[in-house]
Protein backbone atom coordinates (compact mmCIF):
# COMPACT_ATOMS: atom_id res chain seq x y z
CA UNK A 1 0.00 0.00 0.00
CA UNK A 2 2.87 2.32 0.85
CA UNK A 3 4.46 1.56 -2.51
CA UNK A 4 1.15 2.31 -4.22
CA UNK A 5 0.91 5.65 -2.42
CA UNK A 6 4.52 6.45 -3.31
CA UNK A 7 3.85 5.57 -6.94
CA UNK A 8 0.74 7.73 -6.92
CA UNK A 9 2.72 10.57 -5.36
CA UNK A 10 5.43 10.24 -7.97
CA UNK A 11 2.77 10.23 -10.68
CA UNK A 12 1.20 13.41 -9.29
CA UNK A 13 4.61 15.05 -9.01
CA UNK A 14 5.53 14.12 -12.57
CA UNK A 15 2.15 15.44 -13.76
CA UNK A 16 2.71 18.73 -11.94
CA UNK A 17 6.22 18.93 -13.36
CA UNK A 18 4.91 18.44 -16.90
CA UNK A 19 2.32 21.19 -16.38
CA UNK A 20 5.01 23.50 -14.96
CA UNK A 21 7.23 22.87 -17.98
CA UNK A 22 4.34 23.60 -20.34
CA UNK A 23 3.67 26.88 -18.53
CA UNK A 24 7.35 27.83 -18.79
CA UNK A 25 7.41 26.98 -22.50
CA UNK A 26 4.22 28.93 -23.15
CA UNK A 27 5.54 31.89 -21.19
CA UNK A 28 8.77 31.88 -23.16
CA UNK A 29 6.82 31.86 -26.44
CA UNK A 30 4.73 34.81 -25.34
CA UNK A 31 7.81 36.72 -24.17
CA UNK A 32 9.34 36.28 -27.62
CA UNK A 33 6.24 37.75 -29.24
CA UNK A 34 6.84 41.47 -28.89
CA UNK A 35 3.16 42.24 -29.45
CA UNK A 36 2.24 40.69 -26.08
CA UNK A 37 4.87 42.42 -23.98
CA UNK A 38 3.61 44.79 -21.29
CA UNK A 39 4.19 48.44 -22.11
CA UNK A 40 6.86 48.81 -19.46
CA UNK A 41 9.11 46.32 -21.25
CA UNK A 42 9.30 48.33 -24.47
CA UNK A 43 12.48 50.18 -25.14
CA UNK A 44 12.39 53.92 -25.77
CA UNK A 45 10.82 54.28 -29.20
CA UNK A 46 11.65 57.91 -29.88
CA UNK A 47 14.78 58.47 -31.96
CA UNK A 48 16.49 61.48 -33.50
CA UNK A 49 19.32 61.83 -36.01
CA UNK A 50 22.81 63.21 -35.61
CA UNK A 51 21.43 66.72 -35.78
CA UNK A 52 20.45 66.46 -32.13
CA UNK A 53 23.99 65.37 -31.23
CA UNK A 54 25.31 68.44 -33.03
CA UNK A 55 23.05 70.71 -31.02
CA UNK A 56 20.27 71.03 -33.57
CA UNK A 57 16.75 70.62 -32.26
CA UNK A 58 14.56 68.31 -34.39
CA UNK A 59 11.69 70.19 -36.01
CA UNK A 60 9.79 67.41 -37.81
CA UNK A 61 7.98 64.78 -35.76
CA UNK A 62 7.20 61.52 -37.58
CA UNK A 63 4.75 59.25 -35.76
CA UNK A 64 4.58 55.59 -36.80
CA UNK A 65 1.52 53.51 -35.93
CA UNK A 66 1.39 49.69 -35.93
CA UNK A 67 -1.51 47.49 -36.97
CA UNK A 68 -3.61 44.88 -35.19
CA UNK A 69 -1.73 42.69 -32.67
CA UNK A 70 1.35 44.74 -33.52
CA UNK A 71 3.91 46.65 -31.47
CA UNK A 72 6.33 49.58 -31.76
CA UNK A 73 9.04 47.10 -32.73
CA UNK A 74 7.28 46.59 -36.06
CA UNK A 75 8.56 50.02 -37.13
CA UNK A 76 12.04 49.81 -35.60
CA UNK A 77 13.90 49.03 -38.86
CA UNK A 78 12.03 51.67 -40.86
CA UNK A 79 12.67 54.24 -38.12
CA UNK A 80 16.42 53.59 -38.29
CA UNK A 81 16.41 54.03 -42.06
CA UNK A 82 14.46 57.29 -41.87
CA UNK A 83 16.85 58.70 -39.29
CA UNK A 84 19.78 57.78 -41.55
CA UNK A 85 18.11 59.38 -44.57
CA UNK A 86 17.07 62.58 -42.79
CA UNK A 87 19.58 62.87 -39.94
CA UNK A 88 19.41 66.57 -39.17
CA UNK A 89 15.85 67.60 -38.44
CA UNK A 90 13.71 64.51 -37.89
CA UNK A 91 12.33 62.97 -34.70
CA UNK A 92 10.78 59.50 -35.06
CA UNK A 93 8.30 58.27 -32.48
CA UNK A 94 6.99 54.71 -32.80
CA UNK A 95 3.62 54.78 -31.05
CA UNK A 96 3.54 52.42 -28.08
CA UNK A 97 0.06 52.95 -26.63
CA UNK A 98 -1.73 50.35 -28.78
CA UNK A 99 -0.09 46.94 -28.95
CA UNK A 100 -1.02 43.28 -28.68
CA UNK A 101 -4.56 42.65 -27.50
CA UNK A 102 -5.02 46.37 -26.75
CA UNK A 103 -5.65 46.66 -30.49
CA UNK A 104 -8.98 44.88 -29.89
CA UNK A 105 -10.38 47.85 -27.93
CA UNK A 106 -11.85 49.69 -30.92
CA UNK A 107 -10.68 52.36 -33.35
CA UNK A 108 -12.08 55.20 -31.24
CA UNK A 109 -10.49 54.09 -27.97
CA UNK A 110 -7.13 53.51 -29.66
CA UNK A 111 -7.41 56.82 -31.51
CA UNK A 112 -7.92 58.66 -28.24
CA UNK A 113 -4.89 56.90 -26.76
CA UNK A 114 -2.76 57.88 -29.76
CA UNK A 115 -3.92 61.49 -29.58
CA UNK A 116 -2.88 61.70 -25.92
CA UNK A 117 0.46 60.08 -26.71
CA UNK A 118 1.19 62.53 -29.54
CA UNK A 119 0.37 65.47 -27.29
CA UNK A 120 2.75 64.10 -24.68
CA UNK A 121 5.58 63.71 -27.22
CA UNK A 122 5.05 67.26 -28.49
CA UNK A 123 5.10 68.66 -24.95
CA UNK A 124 8.36 66.83 -24.16
CA UNK A 125 10.13 68.01 -27.32
CA UNK A 126 10.12 71.76 -27.64
CA UNK A 127 11.00 73.18 -31.03
CA UNK A 128 8.88 70.84 -33.14
CA UNK A 129 7.20 72.57 -36.08
CA UNK A 130 5.92 69.82 -38.38
CA UNK A 131 4.24 66.46 -38.04
CA UNK A 132 3.79 63.39 -40.27
CA UNK A 133 2.19 59.97 -39.79
CA UNK A 134 3.29 56.60 -41.18
CA UNK A 135 0.67 53.94 -40.54
CA UNK A 136 0.44 50.22 -41.20
CA UNK A 137 -2.86 48.39 -41.67
CA UNK A 138 -5.26 49.11 -38.78
CA UNK A 139 -2.85 51.84 -37.69
CA UNK A 140 -4.14 54.01 -40.52
CA UNK A 141 -7.67 54.01 -39.09
CA UNK A 142 -6.33 54.65 -35.60
CA UNK A 143 -4.33 57.64 -36.84
CA UNK A 144 -7.26 59.01 -38.84
CA UNK A 145 -9.33 59.04 -35.66
CA UNK A 146 -6.48 60.57 -33.66
CA UNK A 147 -5.90 63.47 -36.06
CA UNK A 148 -9.61 64.23 -35.89
CA UNK A 149 -9.11 64.66 -32.16
CA UNK A 150 -5.86 66.66 -32.56
CA UNK A 151 -7.06 68.97 -35.33
CA UNK A 152 -7.11 72.70 -34.71
CA UNK A 153 -8.49 75.02 -37.38
CA UNK A 154 -6.93 78.43 -37.96
CA UNK A 155 -6.49 81.08 -40.65
CA UNK A 156 -3.23 82.01 -42.26
CA UNK A 157 -3.98 85.65 -41.56
CA UNK A 158 -6.61 87.64 -39.69
CA UNK A 159 -9.41 89.30 -41.65
CA UNK A 160 -11.01 92.64 -40.85
CA UNK A 161 -13.62 94.92 -42.35
CA UNK A 162 -11.00 96.57 -44.52
CA UNK A 163 -11.86 95.84 -48.18
CA UNK A 164 -8.28 95.20 -49.30
CA UNK A 165 -7.53 92.96 -46.33
CA UNK A 166 -10.75 91.04 -46.89
CA UNK A 167 -9.81 90.50 -50.54
CA UNK A 168 -6.35 89.27 -49.52
CA UNK A 169 -7.83 87.02 -46.88
CA UNK A 170 -10.26 85.41 -49.30
CA UNK A 171 -7.28 84.14 -51.26
CA UNK A 172 -6.19 82.06 -48.29
CA UNK A 173 -8.06 78.94 -47.31
CA UNK A 174 -8.26 77.88 -43.67
CA UNK A 175 -5.13 76.12 -42.54
CA UNK A 176 -5.35 73.40 -39.93
CA UNK A 177 -2.82 72.32 -37.34
CA UNK A 178 -2.36 68.90 -35.78
CA UNK A 179 -1.36 69.03 -32.10
CA UNK A 180 -0.18 72.58 -32.78
CA UNK A 181 2.16 71.47 -35.59
CA UNK A 182 2.08 71.91 -39.36
CA UNK A 183 0.72 68.71 -41.01
CA UNK A 184 2.99 67.43 -43.78
CA UNK A 185 2.56 63.73 -44.65
CA UNK A 186 -0.19 61.24 -43.88
CA UNK A 187 0.77 57.87 -45.33
CA UNK A 188 -0.93 54.51 -44.91
CA UNK A 189 0.21 51.05 -45.95
CA UNK A 190 -2.43 48.36 -46.53
CA UNK A 191 -5.02 50.09 -44.37
CA UNK A 192 -8.63 48.81 -44.63
CA UNK A 193 -10.10 52.30 -45.08
CA UNK A 194 -13.43 50.88 -46.28
CA UNK A 195 -13.54 48.18 -43.64
CA UNK A 196 -13.46 44.42 -44.17
CA UNK A 197 -17.14 43.66 -44.67
CA UNK A 198 -18.02 41.49 -47.70
CA UNK A 199 -17.28 42.62 -51.31
CA UNK A 200 -14.09 40.52 -51.48
CA UNK A 201 -12.35 42.86 -49.02
CA UNK A 202 -10.47 39.92 -47.46
CA UNK A 203 -8.56 38.25 -50.33
CA UNK A 204 -7.92 34.94 -48.55
CA UNK A 205 -11.67 34.16 -48.79
CA UNK A 206 -11.43 34.40 -52.61
CA UNK A 207 -14.91 35.90 -52.89
CA UNK A 208 -16.65 33.06 -51.04
CA UNK A 209 -19.88 34.50 -49.63
CA UNK A 210 -20.06 31.68 -47.08
CA UNK A 211 -16.62 32.54 -45.68
CA UNK A 212 -17.34 36.28 -45.75
CA UNK A 213 -20.56 35.71 -43.79
CA UNK A 214 -18.70 33.53 -41.30
CA UNK A 215 -16.07 36.26 -40.80
CA UNK A 216 -18.86 38.79 -40.27
CA UNK A 217 -20.47 36.61 -37.59
CA UNK A 218 -17.27 35.90 -35.65
CA UNK A 219 -15.69 39.37 -36.05
CA UNK A 220 -16.32 40.00 -32.36
CA UNK A 221 -13.41 37.69 -31.61
CA UNK A 222 -11.19 40.76 -31.94
CA UNK A 223 -13.42 42.90 -29.74
CA UNK A 224 -14.86 46.28 -30.69
CA UNK A 225 -12.22 46.57 -33.40
CA UNK A 226 -13.89 43.69 -35.23
CA UNK A 227 -17.26 45.43 -35.00
CA UNK A 228 -15.75 48.60 -36.44
CA UNK A 229 -14.01 46.81 -39.31
CA UNK A 230 -17.20 44.94 -40.27
CA UNK A 231 -19.45 48.00 -39.77
CA UNK A 232 -21.46 46.24 -37.06
CA UNK A 233 -21.32 49.03 -34.49
CA UNK A 234 -24.36 51.25 -33.99
CA UNK A 235 -23.53 53.07 -30.76
CA UNK A 236 -26.49 55.12 -29.54
CA UNK A 237 -28.22 54.60 -32.87
CA UNK A 238 -25.40 56.29 -34.79
CA UNK A 239 -24.03 55.04 -38.14
CA UNK A 240 -20.95 52.78 -38.01
CA UNK A 241 -17.78 54.58 -36.94
CA UNK A 242 -15.98 54.14 -40.28
CA UNK A 243 -18.89 55.90 -42.00
CA UNK A 244 -18.84 58.73 -39.47
CA UNK A 245 -15.13 59.18 -40.11
CA UNK A 246 -15.90 60.15 -43.73
CA UNK A 247 -17.02 63.62 -42.67
CA UNK A 248 -16.59 66.21 -39.95
CA UNK A 249 -18.64 65.78 -36.80
CA UNK A 250 -19.40 68.34 -34.13
CA UNK A 251 -16.35 67.63 -32.00
CA UNK A 252 -14.20 65.55 -34.38
CA UNK A 253 -13.11 67.06 -37.70
CA UNK A 254 -12.03 63.88 -39.46
CA UNK A 255 -11.97 65.14 -43.05
CA UNK A 256 -10.70 68.63 -42.25
CA UNK A 257 -7.82 67.04 -40.35
CA UNK A 258 -6.99 64.77 -43.28
CA UNK A 259 -7.22 67.62 -45.78
CA UNK A 260 -4.81 69.72 -43.72
CA UNK A 261 -1.87 67.46 -44.67
CA UNK A 262 0.14 68.55 -47.69
CA UNK A 263 0.54 64.98 -48.90
CA UNK A 264 -1.89 62.12 -48.38
CA UNK A 265 -0.85 58.73 -49.75
CA UNK A 266 -2.54 55.33 -49.48
CA UNK A 267 -0.29 52.44 -50.51
CA UNK A 268 -2.09 49.20 -51.40
CA UNK A 269 -0.95 45.69 -52.20
CA UNK A 270 -2.19 44.48 -55.56
CA UNK A 271 -1.40 40.87 -54.69
CA UNK A 272 0.04 38.61 -51.97
CA UNK A 273 -1.86 40.41 -49.19
CA UNK A 274 -4.34 37.83 -47.90
CA UNK A 275 -5.93 40.03 -45.22
CA UNK A 276 -6.44 43.54 -46.63
CA UNK A 277 -7.88 43.80 -50.12
CA UNK A 278 -6.77 46.13 -52.91
CA UNK A 279 -10.07 48.04 -53.00
CA UNK A 280 -10.32 48.86 -49.32
CA UNK A 281 -6.65 49.84 -48.98
CA UNK A 282 -6.66 52.06 -52.09
CA UNK A 283 -10.21 53.43 -51.47
CA UNK A 284 -11.62 52.35 -54.82
CA UNK A 285 -14.68 50.64 -56.24
CA UNK A 286 -14.20 47.46 -58.24
CA UNK A 287 -14.55 49.19 -61.62
CA UNK A 288 -12.04 51.86 -60.59
CA UNK A 289 -9.18 49.40 -60.13
CA UNK A 290 -6.54 49.44 -62.89
CA UNK A 291 -6.40 46.38 -65.10
CA UNK A 292 -3.53 44.10 -64.15
CA UNK A 293 -2.57 43.58 -67.79
CA UNK A 294 -1.87 47.32 -68.02
CA UNK A 295 0.74 47.24 -65.26
CA UNK A 296 4.25 48.39 -66.12
CA UNK A 297 7.19 47.01 -64.16
CA UNK A 298 9.12 49.66 -62.24
CA UNK A 299 12.84 48.89 -62.22
CA UNK A 300 13.21 50.73 -58.92
CA UNK A 301 11.02 48.11 -57.23
CA UNK A 302 12.14 44.65 -58.37
CA UNK A 303 10.06 41.68 -57.29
Amino acid sequence: MVRAMEAAGEGNNSGRERKRRRRVRTGSYIRRMSCFRPSGSFRNHTAAGIGEELGRIPTHLVVTVNGIIGSPDNWRFAAKQLVKRYPEDILIHCSECNYGTLTFDGVDVMGDRLAKEVKSVVERNQGLLKISFLCHSLGGLIARYAIGRLYESSLLKDCSDDIQQSRDCSEHEPKGMIAGLEPVNFITFATPHLGSRFHKQIPIFRGSQALEKMAYRISGIVGRTGKHLFLKDHDEGKPPLLLRMLSDNEDLKFMSALQSFKRRVAYANVCYDVVVGWKTSSIRRQHELPKKQDFVRNENYPT
